[in-house]
């Protein structure tokens, strides 16, 4: 079905105002996938905070002409599908995911922060941990040190209740001996 002007300037104003947001777009071919995968795909992506559109290229030229990401847009050939996160990493990881389960989406291309990602750029974008996993890393690091002189105050606690309640039980026991 095609589009009027007013439709055509109104899907170019919505993916606009995601790519203003936006810290990662991927751009993936998805010919031949049943649309029973594609409605996987895009429920995992609507889980992950991940905008998942299928567009015309020249609208999607449009929306990212002027902005960091414009470098992608020769990458805009065939049938794409549209991944685009306010998450670093969040795009590429629901993409990758699903390409390695199914072969027939191939990821063409990517841009990080204004930064033109190929395909094995993208696997290794995917591969690094969402932000919440990183900051519950940064965290428990940053208290390793704290919890680990906790645990050495309490162990040498122990042990100097220990050494003192020993001597005075064998104090008392050779008294009730004798």
């Amino acid at each position: 079905m095609s589009l009027n002007l007013n439709d055509k300037k109104a899907v170019v104003a919505e993916i606009s105002a995601k790519v203003a947001l936006a810290q990662t777009i991927v751009v993936a071919e998805y010919r031949g996938i049943q649309v029973s995968h594609l409605t996987q795909l895009r429920a995992k992506a609507r889980s992950q905070g991940v905008y998942l559109r299928v567009l015309k290229n020249t609208l999607a030229r449009r929306a990212v002409e002027g902005t960091a990401f414009a470098g992608l847009a020769s990458e805009m050939t065939g049938p794409l599908i549209y991944s685009i996160s306010e998450d670093a990493v969040a795009a590429a990881k629901v993409i990758n995911d699903f390409a390695k389960t199914n072969d027939k989406l191939v990821i063409k291309a990517g841009n990080y922060a204004g930064k033109a990602l190929d395909k094995a750029a993208v696997t290794a974008l995917a591969s690094i941990p969402s932000r919440e996993v990183l900051l519950a890393q940064l965290l428990g690091i940053m208290q390793a040190p704290v919890s680990g002189f906790a645990r050495a105050l309490a162990a040498l606690a122990a042990k100097k209740e220990a050494e003192s309640a020993a001597p005075v039980a064998a104090v008392e026991a050779p008294a009730e001996a004798a």
